[in-house]
């Protein structure tokens, strides 16, 4: 036989009734104030980027080579990376990068870019990201009207006579 018909004889569903009695202590849930609800945004239209950093072949190149993941020809190395699972290359962390290595990417930051032909190597760009200010692309287009200009068809310079 069943003791209560609801949740009453356990003190509530869930987090219902924690810290109602009065010799015990509440719980620790209750000081977080990020335990409950929902917190932040995330656009729905955003993919996730795969990243590697240089460090990583510089720490690594020789067990990918005999894994067969980079292939290696006359002290070149060729790195693939979306074979490995990455879509962007970045320089950050590597102080300088010693290997001589032709790096096939969809993105690579800058630095990364400067890095590898340093030491003699190539990137090879598969989707190049345009990097010019939006304030360019403004004032390349024809007819495009800056809003303190005051020309006759311009509706800022018509003022009304009092």
């Amino acid at each position: 036989m069943k003791k209560r018909r609801g949740a009453g004889h356990r003190g509530g569903r869930g987090n219902a009734g924690s810290g109602k009695r009065a010799d015990t202590n509440k719980p620790t849930t209750l000081k977080d104030p990020l335990y409950f609800g929902k917190h932040g945004f995330t656009p729905k239209n955003t993919t996730p980027v795969f990243a590697v950093d240089l460090r990583y072949f510089q720490q690594t190149i020789g067990k990918l080579v005999s894994r067969q993941l980079v292939s290696e020809k006359s002290g070149l190395y060729t790195v693939d990376l979306a074979k490995l699972g990455y879509q962007k290359l970045l320089g950050g962390t590597v102080g300088k990068f010693a290997q001589k290595v032709h790096f096939i990417t969809e993105y690579a930051s800058a630095g990364a870019i400067e890095k590898v032909q340093q030491a003699g190597g190539k990137v090879e760009v598969t989707h190049p990201v345009d990097d010019t200010p939006d304030d360019a692309e403004k004032a390349e287009k024809p007819g495009n009207k800056e809003p303190g200009n005051k020309e006759p068809g311009n509706k800022e310079s018509k003022k009304p006579t009092a």
